[in-house]
């Protein structure tokens, strides 16, 4: 075990290393492969989210209250996985290990930061849907660019706000046991249990955080989508059903990437002992590919996306000809 103890005061109040060492993998073969297959990751998030904020941007059909949430949503998704991927392979590519104290807490602040903005994102797509079906008459009353614009920088400072709050707690911590972190990432959970001072306010902070992010926003979508059956229910054409409910099918499918990798590990972890390497894996696999998917699910399920698309393909193909002129 990585220990520096011996190299502080024993009179210390508040014992801060000067960096902690990442753990990550261990003993896992061809591992390069897997950072390999992460940079793709990486890349293919950037390209994707950068299209459909482009094809948004660029088609004035697609400047609504709708579609200002589906940028922000590539926006966080782009930032959360820049946040964590560069970093991720850095780290172990290089072999180095070790991050400093401060970086430390700033990559933990980042990763969770975003991580909470996508569940919220989430959220305010579930309920555009919502005010659609439910209330389609008032709509365009309710949802607008401008009531998009206010709820979305509510949720950035309930979340910064969250995140400060979780980093007050997290510097008051001493750190005189260990300064590995079980995880591949300055993850909150692994820090605070490394302390050797009173941590169980980082416990309630992070069972907070959970509850309020991730927990309570998906309680929200299902509470939503049950609301949204029921009024589909009360329409009398199959037709109109099917139309209603074609608008929810990219949502629903990013909602359900999301939060069924976390639901299951997070089951899993409380049923069973789950090993280190299958937890970081999980873990790595379900905060990145998500954010990859989500532009391309947007792509392939939305019609308004699709025809926009075809829109701007067709105007290129209208300048080429007079370029070449």
């Amino acid at each position: 075990m990585i220990s520096f103890s011996s190299a502080v005061s024993p009179n210390a109040t508040i014992v801060r290393p000067p960096f902690f060492f990442v753990s990550g993998f261990s003993n896992i073969p061809h591992l390069k492969y897997y950072y390999i297959f992460m940079c793709f990751v990486y890349v293919v998030t950037i390209l994707g989210n950068s299209f459909i904020m482009l094809i948004i941007y660029m088609d004035r059909s697609l400047h609504t209250a709708k579609y200002v949430i589906v940028f922000h949503l590539a926006v966080v998704d782009m930032c959360g996985s820049t946040a964590l991927i560069p970093k991720l392979i850095d780290t172990f590519l290089s072999g180095n290990q070790f991050i400093a104290f401060e970086a430390c807490l700033a990559n933990m602040s980042f990763v969770h930061f975003f991580t909470f903005m996508q569940s919220l994102t989430l959220v305010v797509l579930a309920y555009d849907r919502f005010i659609a079906i439910c209330f389609p008459l008032k709509y365009h009353v309710i949802i607008t660019n401008v009531a998009m614009v206010v709820i979305l920088a509510v949720l950035w400072t309930l979340s910064a706000g969250l995140v400060i709050a979780g980093l007050a707690f997290m510097t008051r911590l001493s750190f005189c046991k260990s300064i590995v972190i079980n995880s591949y990432y300055c993850d909150y959970g692994p820090m605070y249990r490394m302390a050797c001072n009173d941590n169980y306010p980082n416990y309630i902070m992070s069972i907070m955080a959970i509850t309020i992010m991730l927990v309570g926003p998906l309680v929200l979508i299902i509470s939503t989508y049950v609301c949204i059956i029921f009024a589909l229910l009360k329409i009398a054409s199959a037709e109109e059903r099917l139309r209603a409910m074609k608008t929810c099918t990219s949502h629903l499918i990013v909602v359900a990437l999301f939060y069924l990798p976390i639901s299951i590990m997070s089951i899993a972890s409380n049923v069973t002992i789950v090993h280190p390497n299958v937890r970081i894996i999980s873990s790595s696999l379900s905060s990145t590919i998500p954010p990859m998917l989500n532009p391309i699910i947007y792509t392939l399920k939305t019609e308004e996306i699709i025809k926009a698309i075809q829109k701007l393909f067709k105007r290129v193909k209208e300048i080429k000809p007079e370029v070449n002129q």
